[in-house]
């Protein structure tokens, strides 16, 4: 297995298939554009077989940390230990990136994304409420 961060709107599209939707040209060169957002890509025999994004989230009294926004692997490559290399691999950036930790939020019953976090290292906050805004589109 080989993980990049990809740079070029060409290996999002080659990738699409791990995202929930096709990647947009126009969001995804904006993604990469941004020196805060990282796109990680697992290749398992020079096909992209996982994928994990990561936004560098700075507040005034908190300092920088790096937000886990996404992970997906495709299924014919699950229980291989890709989602745990591939948070590992953004945690090793985050603190290159001098980030003071790495954070995501998944669902109660999502019990494989919970494994893969709690593999990599990462512990649950217990009390926690996520909150929701959805705007329609323009």
């Amino acid at each position: 297995m080989d993980i990049r961060r990809v740079t070029r709107f060409e290996a999002v599209e080659a990738a699409g298939h791990l995202f929930d939707a096709p990647p947009a040209r126009e969001a995804a060169e904006r993604f990469l554009a941004d020196e805060g957002h990282h796109l990680l890509i697992a290749y398992v025999d020079g096909a992209p077989a996982g994928m994990a994004t990561g936004v560098e989230m700075t507040h005034p009294d908190k300092g920088t940390e790096m937000f886990l926004y996404e992970l997906g692997v495709d299924d014919r490559f699950r229980r291989r230990g890709i989602g745990r290399a591939l948070v590992a691999a953004l945690a090793r950036l985050a603190r290159e990136r001098g980030c003071h930790g790495l954070w995501t939020a998944t669902g109660q019953d999502d019990g494989p994304a919970r494994a893969t976090y709690e593999s990599a290292g990462g512990a649950p906050e217990t009390g926690q409420v996520v909150y929701t805004w959805e705007f329609d589109q323009p």
